[in-house]
Formats: structure tokens, C-alpha cells, sequence
């Protein structure tokens, strides 16, 4: 097989299937319409698999889904994960120059293994969601390039993926979606209510209340994570109304935008199970540290090998039953049926927005106006501890550069009070280098928000460490 070619020649699926049929330690690097695909293969099995398009907002989703069953992989976990690891874009771009340089995400997981936040079986569950996400969209590619690097370098292993039974899960997945077009192509796409979310009972009545307090800028990806709900099954409840106009869909916010459509022609595959640590697809649990990921977390042993056979017993529903069971999108390590959660009882959470600039001010409560959130903006940073004081908010905004203190000098200030101690505090500002967000973490931030942004990064982020 030649190193590169492109996929009008050789189809996605048609290129997976040859690489898993070889031995050799590869990285299969695909590109199109500005997104990076790599996906690293061992011995004819996928060991990782992750795509440019803000690989952390997809390990933040799944771990989210995780925390229902794992207390301690809390919202400061997460933040801490992406203080630490996640890497700025251009930096991010330089690495992919080289195909078997690890995925810091990737890394980041080694981590929650090291320091004990996850097991290896809850770890190869994860893994499995996150291969099988970036497979989807990898599936879907019509046009591009691709190219394989063979070296003696590997990604250090936590499990193996059968190719072909990846390929059928992800497929199935895909059909479900199809079955929605053409009025839902992307599940990034973003859903939004036309009514009052007060005559949501009259006109929605199969809608969660919680939901429509939700539906003003997340996407149908995002909204699954929110509510705790299979997001094919979110859609398929929505899908009525998306249809006669009470909802409209808006298109994929960048980059998301920038991922293929759920339009493709493909040949599917009638195999499918919603076992999510499939004993079938997953091959081997492997946990190896290569010598410089071993020089990072040098105080922790981690040398492991188990098969699947070891892990804890998690059966696969009979072939008999599989047409009555939902896909699940939820990472759930006991074999049960997919449920919707039950909707948490609707809170409103209050905001303190401290800016010198009233235009940003008054962007940030636009972007947040809705029942869910209370904004309080605060202009005069002199009088902004105070003031925080007073209103016990649940997550402060602050702007990193300000007349008369700097936001590092305010945050320290705010984190010296025993009350705001836990509170999330997100830095608002226009620096980007990585020396900001070092000082940043050194003087208690959660978070880091760039200006400009979007509404939809704003509540991603409150969304992260609210909710």
C-alpha cells in the first residue's frame, strides 16, 4: 500500500480494513476541509483515535458522562486536565507535523489512570467513546488526502479496538442519524426555541421543562451531555417540532462547522450491539509507558497488562433483543438499558461579570440572558470584592487587564476569602501565550475565556463548571 493517496480513490472504511490486516505500528493521518484525523494502529488493532477539532471539549463531554458514576472525576478535575494539557492551536498544528506524536488529551488520560481518578476498565471505556466519536466523522470524509507513518515510536497503550467491528458500531450510529436528514445533518448543530419556554407544556409537551432553558446556542451534542440523555434519542424528540418550525436549527458553530455532514452514502452494516465496553470490540487492555511519558509520571508505577477476559463482567445483549435497544452515547459501565435521567430541579445560578468596559459587560449578559442564569455586571474593579461578597455569586467573570488592579491581583484577592475558595473564577481576556495561563493557574483560575468569543464558547465554558 502506497504512504499517501487520496479518498476518491480509496474510500475511509476501504483503508481501515487493508490497515487492519497489517502488523506494523502505524498512524493513519487524514485531512479534509481543515480538519486533522490521526488514528494509530498496532498490530491490525486501533489503539487511538482523535481529530483537530477541539479534542478537549470531546474528552470533557465523555469524562462528564463518567462523573455520574465516578464521584471523583469532579468539574475541578476537568478544568485541571485542560489547564495542564490541552495545547494552544498553533502549537497543536506544529505537532501534527509529526503523525505519532501523542495526543496530549491522550496523555491527559494517562494521567486520570496515574493518579487513580480512573481504573482500566473505566478508562478503555472511555477510550471507546471518544475512538468511536472521532470514527464517526472519519467514516463520513468524501474528499482529501491521507497519508501513514510507520515508526518504532507508539502511542502508550490502554487498549485495543477491533477495526471491523468498529467500523459496523460506527456505521449503525451514522444510519440513525441519516434517518433524521435532511432537517438534522450535524449533531452540532444547534437547536432553538421559537415559543416562550412558559408555553413549553402546551406546545412541547414531550420536552423536559430543563430542556428549553437549554436550547439558545448548545448543540444537539452538547444538550445529550447536559440533560444526561442518548443524543440519537434527543434528536428523535425534537425531530417533530424541528419539522413544523416550533424549533429551528442553526448550523454547526466553527469549527465545529467544519467536520463532515451526516449525508454520506455509506454501505452499513447491520452488526451492532450497545454493550459500551464492548467485550467484542475492545481486543486487549494494555497500560505501557513509553520512556517519555514514563519520565513524566516517573513517582507512578503503571505497568499493566489484563485482557478483556480479566475486566469486570459486563455481558452483551442476545442478538435477539438488539432492534428493541437505543444507541447510547452515555458512558455506563453496567450493562442496562438506556434511560433518560431524571431532569434536576431547574436552579438559577448568579453570575458576577467584572469588566471595565460596559460594552463587554453588556455582550456578556446578552449572551447569558435566560432563566437559568442572573448576571450581575460589575464596571469599577476597586469595588468588585465587595460587591462579590454581597451577591455569593456561583462563578465570577473577570477581565485579566483592568484600570487600578490587574484581574491576577483581584483573583488572588477573591481566593484569600474562605467563602470563595471552590467558586469557579474565569479569566476574560485578549492574551493568549501560555505564560498568562501558568500565572493564571498559579494564582487560583479556574478557566481561561479569549476574547473575541462566541456566545456558544461563553456557555460552554459557564456550562463546564456549572452544571
Amino acid at each position: 500500500m502506497n504512504n499517501f493517496g487520496t479518498f476518491t480513490v480509496l474510500r475511509p472504511q476501504s483503508l481501515l480494513r487493508q490497515l487492519s490486516s497489517c502488523s506494523e505500528t502505524t498512524c493513519l493521518q487524514a485531512l479534509s476541509n481543515l480538519v486533522t484525523w490521526s488514528i494509530y494502529l498496532e498490530q491490525g488493532t486501533i489503539t487511538y483515535a482523535t481529530h483537530s477539532v477541539e479534542p478537549f471539549d470531546r474528552l470533557e463531554r465523555h469524562l462528564r458522562r463518567l462523573s455520574d458514576k465516578i464521584p471523583r472525576l469532579t468539574s475541578e478535575t476537568r478544568v485541571q486536565l485542560r489547564l495542564v494539557f490541552e495545547t494552544d492551536s498553533h502549537q497543536l498544528t506544529e505537532d501534527r507535523t509529526n503523525e505519532m506524536s501523542q495526543p496530549s488529551e491522550y496523555q491527559a488520560i494517562h494521567w486520570l489512570i496515574n493518579e487513580g481518578y480512573l481504573d482500566t476498565t473505566q478508562a478503555t471505556a472511555l477510550i471507546q467513546e471518544l475512538v468511536k466519536e472521532v470514527m464517526e466523522s472519519f467514516l463520513l470524509i468524501k474528499t482529501g488526502t491521507f497519508s501513514l507513518s510507520n515508526s518504532q515510536q507508539t502511542v502508550p497503550k490502554i487498549c485495543r479496538l477491533d477495526v471491523e467491528k468498529l467500523i459496523d458500531r460506527c456505521q449503525m450510529q451514522i444510519q440513525h442519524w441519516q434517518s433524521l436528514s435532511p432537517h438534522i445533518s450535524s449533531p452540532y448543530q444547534r437547536p432553538y426555541l421559537l415559543i416562550s419556554s412558559e408555553m413549553h407544556s402546551k406546545h412541547f409537551p414531550d420536552i423536559q421543562p430543563n430542556l428549553t432553558s437549554w436550547m439558545k446556542g448548545f448543540s444537539l451534542r452538547h444538550l445529550a451531555v447536559i440533560m444526561n440523555q442518548d443524543e440519537i434519542q434527543l434528536a428523535k424528540n425534537l425531530y417533530p417540532y424541528i419539522i413544523k418550525g416550533g424549533i429551528i436549527l442553526h448550523e454547526p458553530d466553527p469549527p465545529f462547522d467544519k467536520l463532515p455532514k451526516n449525508l454520506a452514502d455509506l454501505l452499513l452494516s447491520p452488526r451492532y450491539t450497545t454493550a459500551l465496553l464492548d467485550r467484542e470490540l475492545v481486543d486487549t487492555v494494555v497500560v505501557e509507558v513509553s520512556n517519555n511519558v514514563a519520565q513524566t509520571f516517573a513517582n507512578i508505577p503503571i505497568e499493566h497488562i489484563a485482557t478483556v477476559r480479566e475486566l469486570a463482567q459486563i455481558s452483551t445483549p442476545p442478538r435477539d433483543n438488539i432492534q428493541e435497544l437505543t444507541i447510547s452515547n452515555n458512558i455506563n459501565l453496567l450493562p442496562e438499558r438506556v434511560t433518560a435521567a431524571t431532569v434536576p430541579a431547574k436552579q438559577v445560578y448568579k453570575i458576577v461579570s467584572v469588566d471595565d468596559s460596559p460594552t463587554i459587560l453588556k455582550e456578556i449578559s446578552r449572551f447569558l440572558e435566560s432563566e437559568s442564569f442572573s448576571v450581575v455586571a460589575i464596571d469599577d474593579p476597586l469595588k468588585a470584592v465587595m460587591s462579590i461578597i454581597r451577591h455569593k455569586p456561583d462563578l465570577i467573570l473577570l477581565d485579566l487587564n483592568m484600570a487600578g488592579i490587574d484581574g491576577y491581583e483581584l483573583c488572588r484577592l477573591i481566593r484569600n476569602n474562605s467563602m470563595f475558595q471552590n467558586t469557579p473564577i474565569i479569566f476574560v481576556t485578549g492574551y493568549k501565550g501560555i505564560v498568562d495561563k501558568v500565572k493564571a493557574r498559579l494564582v487560583g483560575a479556574s478557566g481561561y475565556l479569549t476574547k473575541p468569543f462566541t456566545r456558544a464558547e461563553l456557555l460552554k465554558i459557564v456550562f463546564m463548571h456549572l452544571t
